[in-house]
């Protein structure tokens, strides 16, 4: 286990490269310069502090994610190996969190036609993850199923979650008409232990179950048995990922912002934000690590779009994450980030070796605007335009700033996570705000529950039927 050669894991660390959110390099009007560090050290001292204090508690138990699973861990590696002989299909039912973590490390850990592949290949189950309530969705899903040899888990902390417990409950009909008391033989449930709806389902059906820590929202939900489970069964090395987490936690326990690089992150992006940058684009360099980038999205959206403060001071912050992909939105959104309003933070993930690599034979020596590829590789060339695009929008005065993996593993993605998690807690805490509540999520949900006539939304019902009818003048 490579994980355990501490050698290795300093071969393995991430590195943030922020040089192009510097005065220097961006000029001084959108860049930043140390005196900015310095001015604001009182700033990130606090957001270092307190999450350093308030390790553990409240909605902040997925800090200690890396360490307290042991015994967990060994539970959901046993049942991977039991899915694995049992079934050639593994699909999860859940939304948000529970949906987005899984199907990000599963794109980057995974075979990226792991699906596809036939079985002697790919030697685990295939993964779905359902995150969605398209009918046609659901309905393709099944075409496409041999149920013998399907598995289900079902993810939803409350039980609550009016999407997941629809798939839920179509899926489990499905199973008991087909295999009566041996439909709970097909399904598994990750929910709360002390709470909510899915617990009690779970008890009363007898179905397998794993537990989502109290202290564990849905957007930090991965490096539990929610992502750990996906993971495992589709033959990720789950500890290897939490030892890269720990070690980027232990990175990040330096109060130095200059040498944190979560800390670090954090503060730029504050800086921005004072600076008029509400928007936060995510643009990994790999097709590894596209789904990472719809896992930030919740991830910073959810956490940082407060319209309140801890004061009760009405102060709507928070940026707008915006997915792109290098280097396929250099062809569609990159003219807007290099010459439109400087209103963005472009995040650029990169990787410098690439788990394979595939020549660029000589070619077309007659032509030179295509014959200059010959003799390079494809890894080569998405590197290479990945500069191209930090010197295009670095010479454009855009902010930017760069965090390189040395490779895509189960290490360097847990680190990869466990950042973003450590930089949006602090950034939370430099802002002032709640980072874990989300109070502008239940507005549709409510909506949702008085629409369909659940109990207790009468006068949220009351309040719908009430407000003012669409103008028929208005359509077109």
């Amino acid at each position: 286990m490579n994980y355990k050669n501490k050698e290795w894991c300093k071969s393995m660390s991430l590195t943030l490269d922020y040089n192009n959110m510097m005065a220097e390099y961006v000029g001084e009007k959108e860049g930043f310069t140390v005196k900015d560090f310095n001015d604001n050290k009182k700033l990130s001292s606090f957001a270092f502090n307190y999450v350093k204090e308030h390790r553990g508690e409240g909605m902040m138990g997925w800090t200690e994610l890396p360490y307290n699973q042991k015994e967990i861990v060994n539970d959901i590696i046993a049942t991977a190996k039991d899915i694995k002989k049992k079934f050639d299909n593994f699909v999860v039912l859940g939304i948000g969190g529970s949906a987005l973590g899984p199907i990000s490390v599963f794109q980057a850990l995974c075979h990226l036609k792991h699906n596809e592949l036939p079985k002697s290949v790919r030697k685990f189950p295939k993964l779905y993850v359902e995150d969605n309530v398209d009918p046609e969705r659901m309905q393709a899903l099944l075409d496409v199923l041999n149920l013998d040899k399907t598995c289900f888990n079902v993810i939803t902390k409350s039980g609550g979650t009016s999407e997941t417990m629809s798939q839920y409950l179509i899926i489990m009909d499905i199973l008991k008409k087909k295999y009566g008391k041996n439909a709970k033989d097909h399904m598994i449930a990750t929910t709360s232990l002390s709470k909510g709806n899915l617990i009690k389902i779970a008890k009363e059906e007898g179905l397998k179950t794993f537990y989502i820590p109290d202290g564990v929202g849905g957007r930090f939900s991965e490096l539990c048995p929610v992502g750990l489970l996906p993971a495992a069964v589709v033959g990720i090395d789950i500890k290897q990922l939490l030892a890269g987490a720990g070690y980027m936690d232990k990175v990040c326990k330096n109060k130095d912002v200059r040498k944190n690089p979560a800390l670090m992150s954090a503060l730029l992006e504050c800086l921005a934000m004072k600076k008029g940058k509400n928007i936060s684009v995510m643009m990994p360099y790999s097709d590894g690590l596209k789904y990472i980038a719809d896992w930030y999205c919740q991830l910073w959206g959810e956490s940082l779009g407060k319209s309140v403060d801890r004061d009760g001071n009405v102060v709507n912050v928070g940026q707008t994450p915006v997915k792109a992909l290098g280097v396929t939105d250099q062809h569609s959104q990159v003219q807007l980030y290099r010459e439109g309003p400087f209103d963005k933070v472009i995040t650029i993930l990169g990787v410098k070796n690439f788990r394979t690599n595939v020549e660029i034979p000589n070619g077309c020596d007659n032509i030179p605007d295509v014959a200059f590829l010959s003799g390079h590789t494809m890894g080569e060339l998405i590197n290479t335009e990945r500069v191209a695009t930090e010197y295009a929008l670095t010479t454009a005065n855009r902010l930017n700033y760069t965090v390189l993996l040395p490779e895509i593993n189960a290490f360097t993605l847990g680190e990869l996570l466990f950042m973003f998690e450590l930089e949006t807690a602090y950034c939370g805490a430099m802002l002032n705000i709640d980072t874990f509540n989300q109070p502008g999520v239940e507005g549709g949900k409510n909506a949702t529950y008085a629409l369909f006539g659940r109990k207790g939304y009468e006068n949220t019902k009351k309040e719908m039927d009430n407000s003012p009818k669409k103008n028929p003048e208005y359509f077109c």
